[in-house]
């Protein structure tokens, strides 16, 4: 689809959606879900690899796009202080669990991770690997700021096993830096990649955003030609998600200098054109991978999953997450910790699970969540597959998938006429061109879409 290339696709592509990285989504977990049932859920954990993330929530500077539940560090005692939380409640989610769980991934996310001084660092891997038995190929990834990397940290981190770093760009050019109060020159952040690379870290991520304040089609270009000289293996490219009420920070932002709709969209198309011209696959709807990446192999393989990280090669079912806010996924559901800082550690200290709300799966609800992971990681909906996996309690899908191909049942069918492509009585896929419309497409199969005030970013 070219930028511009319609009204109709400029309206569609500006309504909001979900990024599904769950289904139900995050809006709409309650507290029906508590720690009693996050705690039955971990005793009935099959004898499998799980994965592990951590919320590190503190960053030295907050940068004004972020919508992730982060706190500024201006003293370093409340972070010593919340380690010493998270170590015990990942001792108390273990010892709940029916052996001693082996972890074949763990994931440091935030907030930025790299606020931790290298004995910090140290210490926390060292409580993890008490809690948790990680498997010998375990991948070890942890979400890295430039700016507050050291030679020290970098050795600290290579100690503990690092072998995937996920590095925060956004954008290289100053103007839009300002306006994002993100200033990181490209120097910086090339010395932080090859000290990783230098430490043997295999695995470099670099995240970027395209929608931001200022930004042009020429900046982009030029961030996107200076991030590729950097050859990192994955590249997550999102659409900034402007929502101001609820990210306070936003607010910050002057809404008039953002691109509209248009722009937005020759922005994703500029990028999508760019990164595959140089040698990397699109995986996904903003994921880009060399070919030897196990992304890229994932997604040509059928095995692309979806979490809350994004696009992942991850095939483990549970998730155990930690912290504030950290949400956890088993298969009987999601429960999600108490995101305000302080209410964690309160209940942490007082030797209960941090649990406040979360989501039990009906069965209604894993036959819609497979449809909508595959719609997002395949650009597919295979009727016959549904059927065969979900027998009878899989025709409230297919009636959907019926209904969008025959462009009926109101939105998103009418958003979506003339862009799938029929390939079974009940199936069809999206061609590349009409890729950018994959949320709009998940949307018509989400349950729980028009209940509660939830809102969401613009599709692209």
């Amino acid at each position: 689809m070219e930028p511009n290339s319609s009204s109709d696709a400029l309206r569609a592509l500006s309504r909001r959606a979900p990024r599904y990285t769950s289904y139900p989504t995050a809006p709409h977990f309650t507290d029906a879900v508590g720690p009693q049932d996050a705690a039955r859920w971990l005793a009935a954990l099959p004898d499998e690899p799980v994965s592990l993330y951590l919320h590190i929530p503190f960053c030295d500077t907050l940068c004004w796009f972020c919508a992730c539940r982060t706190q500024g560090a201006t003293r370093h005692a409340p972070v010593a202080r919340y380690l010493a939380h998270l170590t015990a409640e990942a001792a108390h989610l273990a010892r709940l669990a029916p052996g001693r769980l082996r972890a074949a991934r763990m994931h440091w996310g935030g907030g930025s991770p790299t606020v931790l001084t290298p004995d910090e660092i140290e210490s926390l891997a060292a409580a993890l690997r008490a809690a948790f038995e990680l498997t010998d190929d375990a991948e070890i990834a942890v979400e890295i700021d430039p700016r507050d990397m050291t030679p020290e940290r970098l050795d600290a981190f290579a100690r503990i096993g690092l072998n995937r770093a996920s590095i925060g760009v956004q954008d290289f050019d100053p103007v839009v830096q300002k306006a994002i109060n993100r200033m990181q020159g490209w120097e910086m952040t090339r010395d932080v990649i090859e000290g990783l690379r230098a430490r043997g870290v295999r695995g470099v991520n670099i995240d970027a955003l395209y929608g931001l304040p200022f930004q042009t089609e020429s900046s982009l270009r030029a961030t996107l030609e200076r991030l590729i000289a950097l050859r990192p293996d994955r590249v997550a490219l999102y659409g900034y998600a402007h929502v101001p009420w609820m990210a306070r920070r936003q607010r910050a932002i002057p809404a008039e200098a953002l691109p509209g709709p248009a722009e937005r969209m020759a922005q994703a198309a500029l990028a999508a054109e760019l990164l595959t011209a140089a040698g990397y696959e699109a995986v996904g709807i903003d994921h880009f991978a060399l070919p030897e990446d196990g992304l890229a192999r994932a997604a040509r393989e059928g095995r692309l999953r979806r979490n809350f990280q994004g696009y992942t090669d991850d095939p483990h079912p549970t998730l155990i997450g930690m912290g504030a806010s950290a949400i956890s996924r088993a298969p009987q559901g999601y429960w999600q910790n108490a995101a305000a800082t302080s209410e964690y550690q309160n209940r942490i200290g007082a030797g209960a699970l941090a649990v406040a709300r979360g989501r039990a799966l009906s069965l209604d609800d894993r036959v819609r969540a497979h449809a909508i992971e595959r719609i997002m990681c395949d650009f597919r909906f295979d009727g016959a597959e549904l059927r065969a996996r979900f027998g009878d309690f899989a025709e409230p899908c297919l009636a959907i998938a019926r209904a969008l191909i025959a462009g009926t049942g109101g939105e998103p069918a009418s958003a979506l006429a003339g862009r799938l492509r029929q390939t079974g009585p009940e199936s069809f896929e999206l061609p590349p061109e009409s890729r950018p419309f994959a949320r709009l497409a998940a949307a018509a199969f989400d349950a729980y879409l028009e209940l509660g005030a939830a809102r969401h970013s613009q599709v692209v």
